[in-house]
Order: C-alpha cells, then structure tokens, then sequence
C-alpha cells in the first residue's frame, strides 16, 4: 500500500516495508543457547579449546539475536512530537553494536588460535566432531531463515550467525583432522583463518552503519541521477538545495528545492506527484519537496554548495 499524503503534499507517515523477523529470530535465540549448552558440556567432556570457544561465540549470537529483536520493537513505535520519525535509528544503532561484537569475537578468536599454536593440547576428537556437527547444523538452519533480508540489523544477525557457522565447520575439518593424524595444531589454524574472515565482515558492517547515522548519502544512489530524473519531468527549470539520507537500512528520505514557475496551482500538484512517482525508482517514498520560482543562483549560498557535492 503507498503511503498516504496529507494535502499540503507531505506523506503523512513513514512506510515501513520491514519483513517480520521477530518469530524467526525467537527461534534463532532458543536455539542458540540450546546448542551453547551443549558445546559448553561436550568442551568440557572432550578437552576442546575450539568447542569452548565456538560455545562463546554462541552466547554473543545469542546476545546479538536479542539485540536485534529490541531493535525491531523500537522501530515500530509510532512516532510522536519528540520523536518526529519514531524510532527507526534504533535498528541501525543495533546493527553497529552488532559491528562492534564481530570485531571482538575475531580478536577473540585469534588470541585463543595463538594460545593453542604455543600449548597444544590433546583432545577427544569424536566427541568434538559429534557436538561440532550439531552446531552446525543449527546454524545453518538459522541462516537459512535470515537470509535474503535487506534490513542492515537482520543482515548483522545473518552474519553472526554464518561466522559461528564458519566456526562449527572449521571444528569439524579440526576434529576429523585430530582423528586421521593426531596433529591437533589444526584446529588454531583454522580458527585464525576464520576470525579473519569475521573481522571483514565485521568491518562492512561497521562501516554501512555509520553511513546511516551520519545521515551519508546511500551508498548505492547516486543523487546526480536522481536530479536527472526530477529535471526530466515537464515543467521542471531546475533542481537544488538536495538532501538524501536513511532512516533505517529499509527507509530512505529525501527533501529539495524545485524550480518551477508554474502559476496554476494544479499544475504544480501534477508535477509534486510526477516527481514522487519517479522517486520511487529510488526506493525514496518519503520526500519533502518546496517549489519556488527563483533559482539557486549564489556561489556562496550552501545549498548550491551541497546541491553541486563540494565539500
């Protein structure tokens, strides 16, 4: 359904087009303090540092996952005077805590994969593959039900799990390992390649997140054709002062100056909704628009500065 507007040409809320993670994400909880568990119990039983640590990584999937659902609640508040767009930014805020956690988690990682190198230790290796495939297994069934989402926090959530995934693989690679030749240097080896793939992701996470809370520009929007796009519809002279941001992963805002001289009232109305027909190309369904018939013409007003992209 699109989004209403009011008659003075401003939408009168902001469409959230979120899928419903919250059931899929409950289960995702449940199941990775199920499986924490049981690596703590089989870690213990079999002497595994990996398994240990993979047990770890569970509890901040788990905390990850719960961040993530808070994060969803509080977007879908309504907005209120104090809060004119609600609490969209909160899933955005979640998702660079998310950030920060991966990060920690690969440091983590790679200090434990060090301390194994220098104290190997002997391991039970057919508990250790048992309780490893069974983690793995549970991640993957919870990455299955996350993907394919284009919201920034389920994306974080996605790739916590797919790193303790990659973790419960590279255990099982180690424990088949151990069992074939004894050689338990394996299992740090594997960890370290491991956490270095986490920090990566870790840090593309971090790095899309701060974009958005520092209102930057979409990376994958290129606002010289969204002005093309405005310019191309007829009565149109001129467009400035452009501003586009996110709200959340999934809520794109946009306002800006159209020069248009049109005198007929209705006319102008024709072009408002023209124009906010062909933002939705751009994923943009909440726009402020305010039409005048003088454009920008003052090389040190900011909004040409801002309009033209210099710094």
């Amino acid at each position: 359904m699109e989004p209403e507007e009011t008659e003075s040409g401003h939408e009168s809320g902001l469409p959230v087009r979120r899928e419903d993670y919250s059931r899929i994400l409950w289960i995702g909880v449940a199941a990775t303090l199920f499986v924490f568990f049981i690596e703590m119990f089989g870690g213990y039983v079999s002497g595994s540092l990996s398994l240990l640590s993979d047990a770890g990584h569970m509890v901040i999937d788990a905390s990850s996952l719960l961040l993530t659902l808070s994060a969803i609640q509080a977007a879908r508040s309504l907005p209120t005077r104090q809060r004119s767009y609600g609490l969209h930014r909160a899933g955005i805020f979640a998702a660079f805590l998310n950030g920060l956690l991966l990060i920690g988690v690969s440091i983590w990682i790679l200090y434990v994969a060090y301390q194994r190198v220098l104290f190997p230790q002997a391991v039970e290796s057919t508990v250790m593959l048992i309780v490893a495939v069974a983690g793995l297994a549970a991640n993957v069934v919870i990455a299955a039900l996350l993907h394919g989402s284009r919201d920034l926090n389920i994306r974080g959530a996605f790739l916590h799990v797919v790193g303790d995934a990659l973790s419960s693989i590279a255990v099982v690679v180690a424990a088949l390992w151990i069992m074939a030749t004894g050689q338990v240097l394996a299992d740090p080896i594997l960890s370290a390649v491991i956490a270095m793939v986490i920090l990566v992701t870790a840090l593309g996470v971090l790095q899309e997140s701060t974009e958005v809370l520092f209102q930057f520009t979409p990376r994958d929007l290129n606002p010289e054709d969204v002005i093309r796009e405005m310019m191309a519809v007829p009565g149109v002279l001129g467009v400035h002062d452009l501003h586009i941001w996110s709200l959340s992963s999934s809520i794109r805002v946009m306002d800006a100056h159209v020069y248009s001289c049109e005198e007929d009232v209705r006319e102008n109305e024709r072009i408002k909704h023209e124009i906010k027909r062909r933002l939705e190309d751009f994923r943009i369904y909440h726009s402020t628009l305010e039409f005048e018939c003088e454009e920008c013409r003052n090389e040190g007003d900011q909004a040409c500065t801002l309009t033209r992209g210099e710094s």
